[in-house]
C-alpha cells in the first residue's frame, strides 16, 4: 500500500503547524503522567477521542484513579472544565439546565447545567438511572440540548469523559445500547501491577496532593487552536480503499461470530476508521496501516457488541472473542 502525496495546506498566520499540533498532544500525555501513573494506554486513548471528537467511557473498579486521570486532562488543556457526579436522585435538569423563574423580569430564563462546558466528567455515570442517563443523548451526538423546545448549543470542543463502575458492582444501572454506541472509545483502567503501586504510594509519601495537580507541576500545555489544527491533519490522513476494506471486514465478522449475539453496525466500522487515522497521525504518519486498526479495535467494539448468554455461561469475555475475530480476518499487504 502507498499514500497519495497530498500538498501542504494553507496556514493563516497563527496557526500551529502539523508538528506543532502534534507535540502540542504529545505534551498533553507527558502532563497527566505527572498525576497518573501507568495508565499510558488509558491516556493515549483519551487524546484519540479529542482528536476525532468523540466521547470516552472510562471503566474500572473504584480507586483506579479514573476520576484523577480526567481531571488531569482538564489541566492540561486550555479548556473549561465541569462534573456531575451521578447518582441515584440525580434529575435529567441537573445536568441540561432548566428553565427558572426570575421575579425581576416576571418570565422564565434558561439557567445552563453543567454540560455547558468544553470537557465534561461525568463521574460514575452507571450509577444514576436510564432517563438521566438519557439526558446526556442529545448532548453527546447533537451538541446541543433542548429545553422547551429552544435548542441551546454546547460549546466547542465539546467531549464527554465518562467513568463507570462495573456492572456487577451494587448500586449500578447497565448503560442502554443506544447511549454506549455515542461513546467512541470504551477503555478499561486495569488495577496497577505491584511496581506502580509502589509508585503511587511513594509520590504520595512525597507528598503529592491528588486534589492539587498544580502542586504536581501539572499545567495547560495546549489549547483549543492546537486541537482544531490538530482535527484537520487528521482529516488530511490517506486511508488506502484496502485498509477501508479491512475496516469493514472486521465489523461484518463480529455480526457472524458465533459467541456474539450483537455484533458491531455501520457506525462502529466508522468509529474505527477514525480512532486509526488519529491514532496514525499521532504516531507521525499521513496514513493509515492495518495496525493501526488493530490498535484500536478493541477499545472502539468491546462497548458495541455483546456476547450470547451461552458463552457468558462458559466464561468468555467480550475481549477475548474480539481477538480471535480479529485474528481470523485477513490482513491486507
Amino acid at each position: 500500500m502507498t499514500d497519495s502525496p497530498t500538498a501542504p495546506p494553507e496556514r493563516t498566520p497563527g496557526t500551529p503547524s502539523d508538528a506543532d499540533a502534534r507535540a502540542a498532544l504529545a505534551a498533553v500525555r507527558t502532563e497527566v503522567a505527572k498525576a497518573v501513573v501507568g495508565q499510558e494506554g488509558v491516556v493515549t486513548g483519551v487524546v484519540v477521542a479529542l482528536l476525532c471528537g468523540g466521547h470516552v467511557l472510562l471503566e474500572g473498579v473504584p480507586g483506579t484513579a479514573k476520576t484523577l486521570l480526567v481531571r488531569a486532562l482538564s489541566a492540561s488543556l486550555s479548556m473549561s472544565s465541569g462534573r456531575v457526579q451521578f447518582t441515584p436522585d440525580l434529575m435529567p435538569g441537573d445536568i441540561t439546565g432548566s428553565l427558572v423563574y426570575e421575579s425581576h423580569s416576571g418570565g422564565f430564563a434558561f439557567r445552563p447545567g453543567p454540560v455547558f462546558t468544553q470537557l465534561l466528567l461525568a463521574d460514575e455515570i452507571n450509577r444514576t438511572p436510564p432517563k438521566t442517563q438519557a439526558s446526556l443523548l442529545e448532548a453527546m451526538e447533537e451538541r446541543q440540548v433542548t429545553v422547551d423546545g429552544t435548542a441551546h448549543r454546547l460549546p466547542e470542543p465539546f467531549l464527554v469523559a465518562a467513568t463507570q463502575n462495573p456492572v456487577e458492582q451494587e448500586g449500578t444501572y447497565p448503560l442502554p445500547e443506544a447511549q454506549l454506541d455515542r461513546f467512541l472509545l470504551k477503555l478499561v483502567v486495569p488495577l496497577p501491577p505491584r511496581e506502580t503501586e509502589v509508585e503511587v504510594l511513594a509520590r504520595h509519601a512525597a507528598g503529592f496532593d491528588p486534589r492539587n495537580l498544580a502542586a504536581a507541576g501539572v499545567r495547560a500545555v495546549a489549547g483549543p487552536q492546537d486541537l482544531a489544527a490538530a482535527r484537520a491533519a487528521v482529516a488530511r490522513v490517506h486511508v488506502a480503499r484496502e485498509v477501508v476494506e479491512y475496516v469493514v471486514d472486521v465489523a461484518r465478522a463480529t455480526r457472524t461470530a458465533p459467541s456474539l449475539r450483537l455484533g458491531a453496525s455501520p457506525r462502529g466500522a466508522t468509529a474505527l476508521l477514525a480512532a486509526a487515522r488519529a491514532w496514525a497521525w499521532l504516531t507521525g504518519r499521513d496514513y493509515v496501516v492495518p495496525d493501526d486498526v488493530k490498535a484500536f479495535s478493541l477499545p472502539v467494539l468491546r462497548h458495541r457488541v455483546q456476547l450470547r448468554p451461552e458463552a457468558e455461561l462458559d466464561g468468555a469475555s467480550v475481549d477475548a472473542v474480539l481477538e480471535s475475530v480479529l485474528a481470523g480476518v485477513p490482513v491486507p499487504r
